[in-house]
């Protein structure tokens, strides 16, 4: 057990002014309250409390933090109580004390539902002071490091709580440090043989090429030197996890993986930062693309860096991070630089995050989502996706996670301009609104008087931010709109058992399905809450359809009025069962599209022309064509093969045309007629199956976009 008189000394040194007592006083009061209280490991109880606290002084945080590491578990697991703890150690202690305690009890890795309503209890701990996740956080922190007292089924769930949950929390909080640790303890109980294999070979390779780091470090060192640029250089070789991450994601073995050595130079001045990146440069080869410039451009949580990735000695890539020392120390300890301390004073760092704008910044979008499930989503989004970082026309700088597009970027620069968004500009070149941005670009939004979210958005959003402000902007604005969707989807399907979707029978679904009223329940009909087979099997169970019944053609698609017909876009040919919209020609129909179809980027100004449609659940028949592009080999018999192939998935061939013949493969464009999308996928993946099919793929083209319809 670590002494009162080390922890003291530790806090001592970087805090001279430290109220020493009152750090005694709670080592004291902790120790007697766990007293006869012992761990999985047989250790006092009390071990635990002093080495949460002892990490916390490692970050140099402040003696409220401190003395809450050193009683977080006395409320909950013994004698004290909220009361005597407010007593003896003022309210703010006994506070976060208090918000340790219900974290502990949340349980993270439950249910969806249950997570959901439980990450919503995190995020109101956080808002109110965060010292309590860093406390929380640091328990996490020595309970991994020990986990092995613990049972092997114990083991297994906290280490997966560990690596969904708080690993990504400390990353986001720019704790980088706690987050490789403890993802590499959690790897090490969930996967110990990838773990041990990616060790071996470390060792394999430091014989074969010997100490990497050390000479690596001496010639950034000397470089340095030579061009009187002050600072240090510090090398280490990855975490196991991260470069088995690596591995997976890149899908490649050890030994063809690139940058498992990171190098950091901390130097004294800005200047000396982009001075180091040019001598860097100079003296080893750039990797192309590996280049990012976060002093700049600042993460969220306020870290500030230059990365770069060089080829070094023998040839090996090797990442090379540069900053100020107050940069590394934000970069350390993240968020928790509000609160370290220096010679005696609350740190002044110019680079730390407020946390009280950093926690707004991250939850102001979560208390508007009521569905648990979007509040997961949100959440998860939010908090474990990598930043890409745009501009504005005006040259301002726009932060977004990987994968967003330019309606996230019209979100984030304020929700009236999502909104209104009709269009994007992607370096000064129009673009679809589902195109992905990418560093460095220059976005500029169209905006259109008049102009409302569209329901296909929520698929082309990647943002909480965004997600939610269309959901709320929807859910205000497009209740009519369901009203008058559900209705048509409950005429249609009453229609279908012979019956009439009158008021008093969907006031009895409403009853059934304890809602307010009928215009409650075609509401949640049209905006796909409810199905209309379980509205239909309240009211009349004996006759709901069953699931073999097919849908007739001319009822297929819902959202039509009853004098439109509709026709399917040659271009992307959509199936049932896949997200469509429709785009109206005057006198003329619809022309209906799949959701991602590249041809209605044509139609991105006009949004009025634009319909939400939904295929009619239940069974199609198979009249919907698709074409296939195939690859086979040229033996005798083979095409043959191929169209019995597809009789027996019970498709019709309704076209065939060779596209190419070669004395070894032919190229064949097949036209069939299919009943939905997983019918599709099944004759795919029978197709792919078949020995001589070398290729096959779903053919699209958007040049086909004017059909005779639209002429």
């Amino acid at each position: 057990m670590i002494p009162a008189d080390d922890l003291v000394n530790l806090i001592r040194a970087y805090n001279p002014k430290t109220n020493e007592d009152l750090i005694r006083a709670a080592y004291d009061y902790g120790r007697e309250m766990h007293d006869g209280q012992f761990r999985h490991s047989g250790e006092p109880y009390y071990t635990h409390p002093i080495e949460v606290a002892w990490i916390l002084a490692e970050q140099h945080l402040d003696d409220a933090s401190i003395i809450t590491a050193l009683l977080h578990d006395t409320i909950e697991d013994t004698q004290a109580s909220y009361e005597t703890v407010e007593e003896l150690f003022g309210g703010e202690i006994a506070g976060l004390v208090d918000g340790v305690t219900k974290l502990t009890n949340l349980q993270l890795s439950s249910s969806e539902t249950k997570q959901a309503e439980n990450f919503r209890k995190l995020f109101m701990a956080m808002s109110k002071d965060l010292r309590v996740i860093l406390v929380k956080l640091a328990d996490r922190l020595h309970n991994m490091r020990t986990i092995k007292a613990m049972r092997p089924d114990k083991q297994g769930q906290k280490a997966r709580e560990t690596m969904d949950i708080y690993a990504p929390l400390a990353g986001r909080m720019g704790m980088q440090w706690m987050r490789d640790e403890l993802e590499d303890l959690a790897f090490k109980v969930l996967n110990p043989d990838g773990r041990a294999s990616i060790m071996r070979r470390f060792i394999t390779l430091q014989k074969e090429t010997g100490d990497v780091i050390e000479r690596t470090t001496a010639d950034m060192r000397l470089v340095l030197g030579e061009h009187g640029i002050k600072g240090d250089v510090f090398g280490r070789a990855k975490k196991p996890y991260s470069i088995w991450r690596k591995m997976q994601e890149k899908d490649q073995g050890f030994s063809r993986l690139s940058d498992i050595y990171g190098f950091r130079i901390i130097t004294d001045t800005e200047d000396s930062c982009y001075r180091a990146l040019g001598m860097i440069h100079q003296r080893w080869r750039a990797v192309p693309g590996r280049f990012k410039d976060y002093i700049s451009q600042p993460k969220s949580n306020g870290y500030r860096s230059i990365h770069t990735t060089v080829s070094g000695r023998n040839g090996r890539r090797v990442e090379v991070q540069i900053r100020t020392q107050q940069m590394h120390d934000v970069a350390e300890s993240g968020v928790a630089a509000h609160w370290s301390y220096k010679d005696g004073v609350r740190g002044e760092n110019p680079f730390a995050v407020d946390p009280v704008k950093w926690i707004s910044g991250l939850t102001e979008q979560f208390d508007a989502e009521e569905d648990h499930e979007d509040f997961l989503e949100a959440v998860k989004l939010e908090m474990y996706s990598d930043q890409v970082f745009c501009f504005t026309p005006k040259g301002e700088v726009v932060k977004l996670p990987r994968g967003a597009t330019p309606i996230d970027f019209a979100y984030a620069i304020h929700t009236r301009i999502g909104h209104a968004c009709v269009g994007a500009k992607v370096d000064h070149r129009r673009v679809p609104l589902w195109t992905r941005i990418k560093n460095g670009q220059s976005v500029e939004v169209i905006t259109a008087e008049g102009q409302m979210p569209q329901a296909t958005w929520l698929d082309i959003a990647k943002t909480g931010k965004a997600r939610t402000a269309i959901r709320r902007a929807l859910r205000e604005m497009d209740r009519d709109r369901y009203v008058r969707l559900g209705a048509e989807l409950a005429r249609s399907a009453f229609e279908h058992v012979g019956k009439k979707s009158t008021d008093k029978a969907l006031g009895l679904a409403a009853k059934h399905l304890r809602l307010k009223d009928k215009d409650e329940v075609l509401a949640r009909l049209g905006s796909a809450e409810l199905t209309a087979q379980e509205v239909l099997q309240t009211v009349y169970p004996d006759l709901a359809p069953a699931e073999t019944d097919e849908v007739a053609s001319e009822r297929a698609v819902i959202g039509l009025s009853a004098d439109q017909s509709f026709q399917r876009a040659p271009c992307c040919q959509p199936l049932p069962g896949e997200r469509i919209v429709g785009i109206t020609y005057r006198g003329q129909g619809v022309v209906v599209h799949a959701i991602d179809c590249d041809a209605l980027s044509n139609y991105e100004d006009q949004p009025e022309r634009w319909l939400d449609l939904h295929w009619h659940a239940g069974k199609h028949k198979p009249i919907y064509t698709v074409q296939l592009l195939i690859t086979i080999g040229n033996d005798a018999g083979v095409l043959g093969r191929l169209c019995t192939l597809i009789g027996e998935n019970k498709a019709n061939i309704s076209d065939m045309v060779f596209l190419d013949r070669k004395p070894d493969f032919y190229r064949l464009l097949i036209s069939v007629d299919l009943g939905d999308a997983e019918h599709l996928h099944k004759l795919m993946l029978a197709l792919e199956a078949e020995t001589d099919v070398a290729e096959i793929e779903r053919y699209r083209n958007p040049d086909l976009v004017r059909s005779p319809l639209a002429t």
